[in-house]
This record gives C-alpha cells, structure tokens and sequence, in this order.
C-alpha cells in the first residue's frame, strides 16, 4: 500500500514537472515573438538593459528563463521595473499556491451565479452530465430549454466548462437550432446574446466586447483592483478571442482609455482597425459601479487570491458578468502596460 502511494506521489510530481517545463518553453517562446515584434516598432532594447534584466531574473526570480517577459515589459516601457511578475513564474509558482483548487471553480461556468449570489449575469441554462437545469438550478425537460431558446432575439451564447481565450464559446442562431447541437459541445451554460451599451458599438458591433478587471485579495484580507484593460472583437468575428483582439489599457481609478491599444502582436496602434475610431478621449460608462461590484464578489470567494472578471455595460447601463477566471488568469499585459501591479503581494521573495 505505502509503495503504490510513493509510486503515484512520484508520477505526479514527473507529471507536474514535465507540464511546467513544457508550460515554460511555450510562454518563453510567445514573449520572444512578443519582444519581436515591440522592436520593430520601437527599436532594440539597448544591451546594458537587456543585461540588468537578466541579471535581475537569475538573482530575484532564480533562473535566467524568467527574463523573457520583463523584457517584454521593459520593451513596452522603456525602462525596467523591479517588482514585475512575469508569465511564466506567475503561472507556475503563483496559480497552484495562491489560486490553486479553489480558483479551479472557475472553470466550471454553471456556478457562477450560485457563487456570487448574481443577478447580473447572462444564464438561461445549463447542461450539466447529460441533463438540463434552468438559471435556479432546478432539471427541466429539452421541451422548456427550446421554449427558453425560442423566447431568444436572434442569437443565444453557448460556453463550455474550460473555455479559454475565447475557444470552447458559440454564438448560435436560435433559429432551427438543434438542442444535440448545443449537448454534443458538453457540459455548459446557455446564454443570452448581450446588446452591449452603444459606448462600445462605436468601435465594433459584431462581437461584444469585455472589460478585464483584475482584482486581489491583498495582504491585509481586503479586496483590491489592480489593473483594468478593454477587449475589443473584430468585424468578421461572432465573439472576441485571443488571437485576434485589441487590447486598451483602462486607467483603474477613473475608466478612461489609453490613447494607445495593443494589436495581438503586441504593436501599438491608437484606434480600431476595423472602424477607424480612436481610444483617445473615451471614458467607459458605469465603470466606477463595475469596480465596486466585482470588489463585492471577490470578497465572497477570499481564499482565491487573484482574480480576472470579464464583465460588460449592457444597453441599460447595467454591468453584466460574463465569466471570472480564477485559475492561471492573464496578467502579463496589465504588468507591461500598468504594473507593477502585485509587487506588495509576497509573491516575489
């Protein structure tokens, strides 16, 4: 008994081992692209900078292989920081300590609403191991999950557990939809199709857009925001995902946009590229509220340090959580375009 408990103890630590280094090689690659791509537009990061931030990797971080996304960051910044964390350390020491299990719930889309005691959020449904359950969570048969759908304008949102960056999310017509359509993606939750406030409408209409902000549990046991940016879709898209949005830093205290977005190559550009309209000058409606909402909610779930909420203004002026990320959440362009964000954290000795 105590040799087959040493046996699986040994493969798992092989397994995590083996899923870091690989989880290393592929963010470390990603941020070189990244630095890339940012010197191209801005010009070479000089070598003495260069020097300090891999010195600065080896002696704080521990290893060399952290100074690929401080680079990025000073790249972006034009000068180094102390105190910034970069992707992969964030991912691989961070998460499991500090967001770990707990944060895992996030993946599991249905319970938001039961976690969070929210109205504001956009659930008609769930499916859940082979049966339907509606927004209270009680079973209902596949003729009243239809008769929700058809109830639909146009279009409904379906989102599978372990949707990330956009993958594992359909926007559906609710027209003749198919419900084996929906239970052949797996267990999930049904949605409705937001009509986003007109403030974002003035930069695209097809896909709605999202308002990431990041929030901690602080040393002190209080809620915090950290950093605060807007995800914008493209014009031929049905939702926003990673490998195709603009990013727009938010100024956290008053939700103002940046003159400047960041394209998925990490270059800069001041306005979208679809409609033409520029960030400059804009202020999200209602954002002030958002923040104390999502600082409330963040509040109910404490033992998960760090938090990523994607929420939305709707046509009403009301927020609307979309979903919470609280496992291996993305913080590497809050810390390149406003961090330090987490340097009182502890999570850098």
């Amino acid at each position: 008994m105590l040799l087959t408990e040493l046996l699986k103890n040994a493969i798992k630590k092989t397994y995590s081992s083996v899923s870091d280094i690989r989880y290393h090689y592929i963010s470390n690659k990603q941020a070189l692209v990244a630095l890339r791509n940012i010197e191209q537009q801005k010009g070479k990061l000089p070598a003495q900078l260069k020097k300090e931030v891999q010195q600065y990797a080896q002696k704080k971080l521990g290893w060399k292989g952290y100074a690929p996304w401080l680079l990025v960051y000073t790249a972006i910044c034009g000068k180094f920081k102390e105190g910034w964390v970069p992707d992969n350390y964030y991912r691989v020491l961070v998460t499991p300590n500090f967001q770990g299990e707990y944060g895992k719930i996030s993946f599991l889309k249905p319970l938001t609403k039961q976690l969070f005691q929210t109205g504001s959020t956009l659930d008609i449904a769930y499916f859940i191991n082979n049966n339907w359950f509606d927004h209270n969570y009680q079973k209902i048969s596949n003729q009243e999950v239809e008769s929700l759908i058809s109830k639909q304008i146009n279009s409904i949102v379906y989102k599978a557990d372990q949707s990330l960056q956009g993958k594992g999310v359909k926007v559906l017509k609710t027209e003749n939809l198919n419900l084996k359509t929906l239970e052949n993606i797996g267990n999930g939750t049904l949605q409705h199709f937001i009509e986003q406030h007109d403030f974002f409408n003035q930069f695209q209409t097809n896909s709605t857009a999202t308002i990431r902000l990041t929030t901690v549990i602080d040393p002190i046991g209080k809620p915090s925001l950290r950093s605060s940016y807007l995800r914008l879709g493209r014009s031929k898209e049905t939702h926003i995902t990673s490998k195709t949005h603009i990013r727009i830093p938010v100024d956290k205290e008053e939700g103002t946009l940046d003159e400047m977005g960041f394209l998925p190559n990490w270059q800069t550009i001041n306005f979208h590229p679809d409609s033409k309209v520029e960030f400059k000058n804009k202020t999200i409606p209602s954002y002030k509220t958002c923040v104390e909402q999502v600082l409330k909610f963040h509040s109910k779930l404490p033992m998960v340090q760090c938090i990523g909420w994607d929420i939305i203004i709707d046509k009403h002026s009301q927020m609307v959580l979309i979903e919470w990320n609280g496992y291996g959440n993305d913080v590497k362009f809050s810390e390149a375009t406003q961090g330090p964000c987490f340097k009182d954290m502890g999570w850098i000795h």
